[in-house]
């Protein structure tokens, strides 16, 4: 009988963004003890899980915060909020990725220029709400150019971005759409990719990996924007399942299966990537 293989994508798991996010919060507590996250760090149950042994607890809003630090996650916010936290004299620990920085940097810069800004992203995102904070009054979000908002009069500039999670296909079909529906009547698009290159550098590893796999198994939290990218990445090439741990697994899915790719979110542990192999080997 043939063994079971079981193959890891070359690109998985933890990105930098996170990795760097939690080793602030843990020496933070080791500081100060207790600390407070203005929502989760990341969207996945057992990082927060994980985080809470450790003394990170996650408040949905500033009316809830008892502590006097405050943590904002890896999605960034406003700086509205920003400014909001400081009136209310409470220490920050910014904990925002670098990349998404750079892309709130990008909004702001757009915005003094004198452009609209239009954010292709999930609007009620946590990220895409802090980008829009950025854009000031210009920003819009949507996932389709015929959604979007355009109600009032848009500028003769626009600025286009992205939520930093999105695949690249998406995003510059989205643009390319803008284009074809706004250009007649603006005199200056700006484009500018914000996109991770950590985040597709996993995507496109994951695509190799279902190209050549008979199943592959996506690891994450099932409200992460990444993990859901990778889910739709995968499906049309090989069958496809979401767990958000190795518990979540059905023994149906690999009836008849010998070789099994494995990838997993840019907020899953180590610790669930590996206890999910082993659980695979286990059967």
């Amino acid at each position: 009988m043939e063994k079971l293989r079981i193959e890891k994508a070359e690109k998985l798991g933890l990105c930098f963004g996170v990795r760097r996010a939690m080793k602030l919060l843990k020496e933070a507590t080791g500081r100060h003890g207790r600390i407070e996250t203005l929502g989760p760090l990341a969207h996945n149950r057992l990082l927060v899980e994980a985080l809470a042994n450790l003394g990170v607890e996650p408040v949905d809003g500033l009316d809830q915060a008892q502590g006097k630090i405050l943590a904002i996650t890896t999605h960034g916010t406003s700086p509205a909020v920003l400014s909001e936290i400081r009136a209310r004299h409470i220490a920050i620990i910014d904990t925002t990725c670098p990349i998404v920085r750079k892309a709130q940097k990008t909004a702001k810069e757009l915005a003094q220029a004198g452009c609209d800004v239009i954010i292709f992203g999930e609007a009620e995102h946590s990220e895409v709400k802090g980008l829009l904070g950025w854009a000031g009054d210009r920003g819009i979000a949507a996932l389709d150019v015929n959604r979007l908002d355009i109600s009032r009069k848009l500028q003769a500039r626009l600025g286009i971005i992205s939520q930093t999670t999105q695949t690249p296909s998406a995003f510059f079909g989205f643009a390319g759409q803008l284009i074809s529906t706004l250009g007649p009547e603006t005199e200056e698009m700006r484009l500018v990719n914000t996109l991770c290159q950590v985040t597709q550098g996993q995507q496109d590893a994951a695509v190799t990996l279902a190209r050549n796999c008979e199943l592959m198994i996506v690891i994450g939290g099932s409200n992460s924007a990444n993990v859901r990218h990778l889910v739709e990445t995968c499906s049309p090439l090989v069958e496809t399942h979401l767990v958000e741990s190795a518990d979540d697994l059905n023994e149906s899915w690999l009836v008849g299966r010998r070789h099994i790719g494995i990838t997993a979110g840019a907020s899953t542990p180590d610790e669930a990537v590996e206890e999910l192999t082993v659980r695979l080997m286990s059967l």
